[in-house]
C-alpha cells in the first residue's frame, strides 16, 4: 500500500473543496511549483480544466502557453472579467493576486465573483485559487475565501527526493552514496526544508563529498531559521551532557528519554517526550543543560524568545508566535529552548498593561504544547517559578519539573573538572578539597569563572601554569550570589525543594576518590 504523503493529503483536500463548490481558495505557500502540482492533481480529480494567470504571462495553461486572450490579459481586471464571462468548467489559479487587491476595482470584482460563482450550473462551474506566500486575506474576502496552507514536505516526500537524487548518480557512486544508515539521518536532517532546498542540499553534498552527508544537509536549516527571523539558532555545547558538572538525576532522565525518539520507540508505541521545565538558582546550569541536550541528542537547538516576538502592532505579536511554532514543527526533530520563561509570561496572570499580549502568548504556547505532533522537545528555564501561570505548571504540560539548586560539594568538583577541560587544562592535578572548601554557596557559573580568573593571574606571573592556590585566591575574591541576594536565593531554593524533582544527587561531601582532581 502506497504511503500517503502530506502533499497527497493536501491535493485530496483541495479536490474535496472544489467538489463542494467553494468559489475561492486562498492557498498559502512559498513553493509555487510544488503547490501547482497538487492543484493540477486536485483539478483532475474534481474534473476542472485548469487555467493560470499572472501579471507577466497573462492567461496560460500550466506550461505557460498563452490561452484565449494570451498576453493581452496581464491586467488583473481583464483576468477577472474573463473568468466572469467564461462558460466552461474551469479552475483559475491567480498567481500573486494579493498584490493587486489594494486596487478597489480588482477587489470588488473578485468579491462579486466569489458571490456569484456558486450559483453557476455544475457544467459551467468555475472556482478561483489565489496562490500567494502570505495568508493576509482582505476582510472583504474573509467570508468567501477558504485558507489552505501548503505544508513543507514530510519525511515520505523528502525520502522520495533523496532516492531520486541517488538514482541519478553514476553506478560507482550510487552504491556508497547513502550507506550504513546515512539515508535515514539525511532524511531527518532535511525535514523542514522546502522541496527545492532539500534537492539543492542533496546536490551540494554529492558534489562536495561525493556522498550524502547529513551534517551538510542539516547546516541548511540555519538558513531557514535566519530567513524566518522568529527563532535563533544556537550552537550546541561540545561534549554534550559530559560537559555539565553535576545534575546527575537530570542527566540520567535525559539519557533515558533520548531513546524515545528512535524508530524502535515509535514502533513500540512510546510517546515522544514533550519537554522539561528547569527552575532554580541563577547560574547553576539551566541554560547550559539546554545546550548540552541538543549536543547529546544530535538535534538542532532553537532559542524561542517570547519577549522578542512582541510587536506594537495589533495582532503582529500573535502572528510572530504562530510563525515560530510553524518553524519549530518544520525543523523538527529539534530542541526548543525558552529561556527565563517567567519574564515573558508573568504578565498573563498579573494584569500586565500589554494589551493582552502575554495572555495571548500563554494561550498559544499551551495550545502548541497540547496539540503538536512534531518531535519538538521544549526546554524551558525559570528563576522565579512562582510568577508563572498555574495552567503552565500542571501535570501533562511538561514531562517533568526539575529544581536546580546550589551545587553540592561533589558537584563543585565536577564543575571544576568540566571547566578545566573547556580551557584545555585537563592534564592538571589540583587539590579539589581546598577548592571546594573555598567555594561554599558558589553557583556553577561562579565556580567556572574561577578558572579564567586564575589563568589571568598565572599568565601575568611569568606565564606559568595555574595551581590550586590561584583558584583558591580567585574564590576568596568572589562574593557569591547566595550572599548578595540571600533572601531571594533562599526563597527559590525553598520552592524547588517543596515542589519539584531535584536535579542533583543529594551528596554533600566529596567522595574519597575525588580528593585529588586529576582530569
Amino acid at each position: 500500500m502506497e504511503t500517503q504523503t502530506a502533499g497527497n493529503k493536501i491535493a485530496a483536500d483541495i479536490a474535496a473543496l472544489l467538489r463542494a463548490r467553494n468559489p475561492l481558495l486562498w492557498i498559502v505557500t512559498r513553493e509555487e511549483s510544488r503547490a501547482e502540482r497538487f492543484i493540477l492533481e486536485a483539478a483532475q480529480a474534481a474534473q476542472y480544466e485548469p487555467r493560470f494567470w499572472d501579471c507577466a504571462t497573462g492567461i496560460s495553461n500550466f506550461n505557460g502557453e498563452p490561452k484565449e486572450r494570451g498576453t493581452e490579459a496581464i491586467d488583473p481586471g481583464v483576468a477577472i472579467a474573463t473568468i466572469r464571462d467564461s462558460r466552461e468548467r474551469q479552475l483559475w489559479v491567480l498567481r500573486d493576486m494579493h498584490k493587486f487587491l489594494a486596487e478597489p476595482f480588482v477587489l470588488r470584482g473578485l468579491r462579486s465573483l466569489a458571490r456569484t460563482l456558486p450559483t453557476a450550473p455544475r457544467d459551467k462551474a468555475r472556482a478561483i485559487i489565489v496562490l500567494t506566500p502570505v495568508n493576509d486575506v482582505p476582510p472583504e474576502l474573509a467570508g468567501h475565501a477558504i485558507v489552505v496552507e501548503i505544508p513543507l514536505p514530510d519525511r515520505a516526500e523528502i525520502a522520495a527526493l533523496l532516492d531520486s537524487a541517488i538514482a541519478a548518480l553514476p553506478d560507482e557512486m550510487r552504491a556508497t552514496a547513502a550507506e550504513n544508515g546515512v539515508r535515514e539521518r539525511a532524511i531527518d536532517s532535511a525535514v523542514g526544508l522546502t522541496a527545492e532546498e532539500a534537492q539543492a542540499c542533496f546536490a551540494k553534498s554529492l558534489v562536495t563529498t561525493r556522498k550524502i552527508d547529513p551534517a551538510t544537509v542539516a547546516s541548511e536549516k540555519k538558513r531557514v531559521i535566519a530567513r524566518e527571523k522568529v527563532l535563533e539558532w544556537v550552537e550546541p555545547l561540545p561534549g554534550g551532557l559530559d560537559a555539565v558538572g553535576g545534575l546527575e538525576n537530570l542527566k540520567t532522565w535525559l539519557t533515558i528519554r533520548r531513546k524515545a525518539f528512535s524508530v524502535k520507540a515509535r514502533e513500540y508505541g512510546l510517546p515522544a517526550p514533550k519537554g522539561i521545565l528547569l527552575a532554580g538558582v541563577p547560574g547553576c546550569g539551566k541554560s547550559l543543560t539546554a545546550k548540552a541536550v541538543a549536543a547529546a541528542w544530535g538535534m538542532p537547538l532553537l532559542r524561542f524568545d517570547l519577549g522578542a516576538l512582541r510587536s506594537k502592532w495589533v495582532g503582529e505579536s500573535e502572528g510572530n508566535i504562530r510563525k515560530a511554532f510553524r518553524t519549530l514543527e518544520a525543523v523538527a526533530p529539534c530542541i526548543a529552548w525558552i529561556d527565563e520563561i517567567e519574564k515573558a509570561l508573568g504578565g498573563a496572570t498579573q494584569g500586565a498593561a500589554d494589551g493582552g499580549v502575554s495572555a495571548d502568548a500563554l494561550g498559544a504556547l499551551l495550545a502548541f504544547m497540547q496539540d503538536r505532533t512534531a518531535q519538538v522537545f521544549i526546554v524551558a528555564t525559570a528563576n522565579n517559578v512562582e510568577s508563572l501561570p498555574a495552567e503552565l505548571l500542571r501535570k501533562g504540560r511538561f514531562d517533568e519539573l526539575f529544581a536546580i539548586d546550589l551545587p553540592t560539594d561533589a558537584e563543585r568538583g565536577a564543575i571544576l573538572g568540566a571547566t578545566l577541560r573547556q580551557y584545555k587544562r585537563g592534564a592538571l592535578t589540583l587539590d579539589v578539597d581546598a577548592i571546594v572548601a573555598a567555594t561554599p554557596e558558589f553557583t556553577g557559573a561562579e565556580i567556572a569563572a574561577l578558572i579564567p580568573a586564575a589563568m589571568f593571574n598565572a599568565f601575568n606571573d611569568a606565564e606559568r601554569e595555574i595551581v590550586t592556590g590561584d583558584v583558591v585566591a580567585a574564590a576568596r575574591g568572589t562574593v557569591p550570589l547566595a550572599r548578595t541576594a540571600a533572601a531571594r536565593i533562599e526563597a527559590i531554593r525553598k520552592w524547588g525543594k517543596a515542589n519539584a524533582v531535584p536535579a542533583s544527587v543529594a551528596v554533600q561531601q566529596t567522595s574519597a576518590d575525588m580528593r585529588r582532581l586529576d582530569i
